[in-house]
């Protein structure tokens, strides 16, 4: 299967630090690398709402924005979470998209989490701090979401920026931007299964 990545921007500006920093690393990606681009903001989800002990689950018809990111989810080789730090995790509507997921977990038919399964989640964003440490719980959100879905983690790529522009004077973070993708992803563990290891 041909490489297909889907980059899903989770900033609420567009053009921020994040993707900034994404598309530098997508920039190394080989031609023949399927890249498609969803800025969450021009896509909103709505709100979720747990079902999974009162209804049965449809699919989203692919008109919707949840049907759209849906497909474009399931396609995907690849999923590259853009968000920048807010709150030392995911941003609201990345966190929203997330939890969405576990909708479509539940959707008969569908095979979400067989379809994922192999697959590689990444992670890039910017954060307006010099000490990456406090990003921790932002790739613990990324980490254990890929060990849940036995999908692969290609880790967090992170950089400093906070006023606009700011992330392209880092100039480890463009460094490391450049073999990003370049690296092997592992099958995803939980923390506790690492530690027993």
């Amino acid at each position: 299967m041909s490489r297909r990545f889907l980059f899903v921007l989770g900033s609420s500006r567009p053009d921020g630090n994040t993707e900034l920093l994404a598309r530098r690393a997508a920039e190394q990606l080989p031609g023949d690398v399927e890249q498609h681009w969803i800025r969450l903001a021009e896509h909103p989800l709505p709100d979720f709402t747990d079902q999974r002990h009162d209804s049965d689950h449809a699919r989203p018809s692919s008109d919707t924005t949840p049907g759209l990111l849906l497909d474009a989810t399931l396609a995907a080789t690849d999923i590259v979470i853009a968000s920048p730090l807010y709150w030392y995790s995911v941003s609201g509507q990345t966190k929203r998209y997330l939890d969405h997921w576990s909708g479509w977990l539940r959707t008969p038919g569908l095979g979400f989490r067989e379809t994922l399964a192999g697959r590689t989640l990444w992670g890039i964003a910017a954060l307006a701090d010099d000490e990456p440490s406090v990003a921790d719980p932002y790739v613990g959100t990324l980490n254990n979401s890929a060990a849940y879905m036995r999908m692969r983690f290609g880790g967090v790529l992170l950089g400093n920026g906070s006023a606009p522009g700011d992330v392209l004077k880092d100039t480890d973070a463009l460094t490391r931007a450049k073999t990003f993708f370049a690296q092997d992803a592992s099958l995803a563990r939980f923390p506790y299964e690492t530690a027993a290891r």
